[in-house]
Order: structure tokens, then sequence, then C-alpha cells
């Protein structure tokens, strides 16, 4: 059986190690660090360039929302070498396990750093139990 050119472009669509990027592998993820300290659950997310006033937080059920929606570039008269600073619109939508309490969490601001922070429900705390 003959390989044809179709053959090969059709393998390497779904060929994870392949040089060829499908549309789904050109979005760019937005940089998001999410660990656990002994605290709770804390998310650091980049907002370079961006005021606590341009980002959109929501906690609805078990769903922790954070986005900006970047508006509308007016015409500018500067002339770029380079753009570098990325100030791309974001939507970001993380399902938190019910041992954080999202009541309790607490959001700030720090060189360009947003801290979004919520300790663990009193349930998930450890507890020591006495022997009867």
């Amino acid at each position: 059986m003959k390989t044809t050119e179709f053959d090969i472009l059709f393998r390497n669509l779904f060929d994870t190690d392949s040089h060829f990027n499908t549309l789904t592998g050109v979005k760019i993820p937005h940089p998001v660090d999410i660990y656990e300290d002994a605290n709770g659950l804390v998310f650091e997310i980049a907002c370079t360039g961006l005021t606590k006033e341009d980002i959109s937080i929501n906690i609805e059920q078990d769903i922790l929302r954070v986005s900006y929606n970047k508006p509308k570039e007016e015409q500018s008269d500067r002339n770029y070498q380079t753009r570098g600073i990325a100030r791309r619109s974001f939507d970001l939508a993380y399902k938190i396990a019910s041992k954080f309490n999202l009541s309790k969490a607490d959001a700030s601001m720090k060189d360009g750093l947003l801290i979004i922070s919520m300790p663990l429900a009193d349930e998930a705390k450890p507890k020591k139990l006495t022997i009867k």
C-alpha cells in the first residue's frame, strides 16, 4: 500500500510529537501558578500592566472564575519596535475541591501578580480523636 501526502498529513494531525501545529495547539496559556501550602490553596496569576479594577473575580458554588477583557485598542501614534508585554484578555475558571473554604477566599495584587488564597475548610483540617 502506497503512502500518500494526505496519509502523512492525517497521521501528523494526531501525532503529539510532530512539529505540525493544530489549531488547538496555538493558544498560549495564561501564566498561573497554583500551589497548596499549610494554610490552604494559593493562585498566583500574572497580570502585567493591569490594575485591580481591570480584573474580575467571581465565585459561584465551587467555581473560581478570574477574567480580564481587554478593551478595544485605540489607534496609537507609537511606532513599536517590539511588543513583548502581553495584555491579552483571559477567562480562567477552576473547580475548587470542597476541602477549601471559598467563602473565606482573599485576593491581593502586588508587583503585577494577582494572589488569591483560600484556607482549608474546618472539616478538612486534621483532628485528634481521643479514645473512649
